[in-house]
C-alpha cells in the first residue's frame, strides 16, 4: 500500500476508535400482542405462535407484588420463546402508590422516599432481566397498578411520579429503557400531568390499561398534546379473557403495541 494511503487508512481507524459508540435502537412493534399472570407453558408458546394474531408477550420478570408464581419463567424460558419468533414485554411489579387500595398485602411507596424507592425497584428489575438473559438496551416497564385518583390528596399522584422519576434515571444509568405500565385514569394521568409541568427524566415509553376493547393507540384522556406520541405505546385494550390457539387455551389481556419491546 502506498505510504500515503497507509496513513490515511490508519487515521480513519484512529477516527472510528474515537467516535463516541451510539446506543442500539429499541425494536418497535406494530402488532397485537397479549400478557398473562404467569408465563405460559413452552407448549402453548409454540402452539399460539403463528396460528394466534399475537406476536409479542408480556411477561412479569421481578417483583414482590406478581400475583402469580413463575415456574416456567427461566433463562432457557427465554431463550427459547424469542427464538420461535415472541417479542418479550418485561414487566416489574413491585411497590406500588401509597393511596392503592387493594384488600390484600400491598407494599406501598412512602412519598418522603418515593424517588430513591423507585430506584431500588429498578435495581431489582434489572437484576432478574439479567438472570433471564435480557441484555442491556431492553425496555422493562413500572407496573403501577390503577388507584382512587383523590384531588384533595396529591401527595400520593406525587409520590408515584417521583418513584417512576427514580426508575427512570437508574435504569438509564444501567443501561435499560425505562418504560411505565398503568391506568389510563390513574397513573398515567398523574405522569402526563408531570410531562406537561416539566418534570423529567419520565420514562420513554407506556403501556396504559384502558379496557375500551379499541385495538389502538390513538390520543384519548391524558395521551394528547403529544405525550408520548410516535413509537412509544402499548395500549391494554380487554382483559381477562379466554382464547384457544393450536389447541391450547390461556387467560389473557390482549394489547395494541406500538412501541418497544425486546426482539
Amino acid at each position: 500500500m502506498h505510504p500515503l494511503l497507509r496513513r490515511a487508512a490508519l487515521l480513519a481507524a484512529s477516527l472510528t476508535l474515537l467516535a463516541p459508540t451510539r446506543p442500539a435502537q429499541p425494536v418497535v412493534l406494530h402488532d397485537l400482542g397479549f400478557d398473562a399472570c404467569a408465563a405460559p407453558p413452552l407448549k402453548a408458546m409454540r402452539a399460539w405462535y403463528g396460528t394466534s394474531p399475537y406476536k409479542a408477550v408480556g411477561i412479569y420478570v421481578s417483583g414482590t407484588q406478581r400475583h402469580c408464581a413463575q415456574p416456567e419463567l427461566t433463562a432457557e424460558w427465554v431463550r427459547r420463546v424469542r427464538a420461535m419468533g415472541w417479542r418479550l414485554i418485561p414487566a416489574h411489579v413491585g411497590m406500588q402508590a401509597p393511596c392503592n387500595d387493594y384488600p390484600h398485602k400491598t407494599e406501598r411507596f412512602a412519598p418522603a422516599r418515593a424517588a430513591d424507592q423507585g430506584r431500588a425497584q429498578a435495581r431489582e428489575a434489572v437484576k432478574a432481566l439479567t438472570a433471564l438473559g435480557i441484555g442491556k438496551d431492553s425496555p422493562v416497564y413500572l407496573d403501577i397498578e390503577s388507584y382512587a385518583v383523590k384531588d384533595a390528596a396529591p401527595a400520593c399522584g406525587r409520590a408515584v411520579v417521583d418513584a417512576v422519576v427514580g426508575w427512570t434515571q437508574e435504569l438509564r444509568r444501567a443501561g435499560y429503557r425505562a418504560g411505565f405500565y398503568s391506568s389510563l385514569g390513574s397513573g398515567v394521568r398523574d405522569l402526563a400531568e408531570a410531562a406537561r409541568a416539566g418534570r423529567s427524566p419520565l420514562p420513554e415509553a407506556l403501556w396504559y390499561a384502558r379496557w375500551d376493547r379499541r385495538p389502538d393507540t390513538a390520543d384519548q384522556g391524558p395521551l394528547t398534546l403529544g405525550r408520548w406520541p410516535k413509537d412509544q405505546r402499548i395500549h391494554q385494550f380487554e382483559g381477562n379473557v379466554n382464547e384457544t390457539w393450536g389447541g391450547e387455551t390461556l387467560t389473557i389481556d390482549r394489547n395494541r403495541l406500538d412501541g418497544p419491546v425486546v426482539s
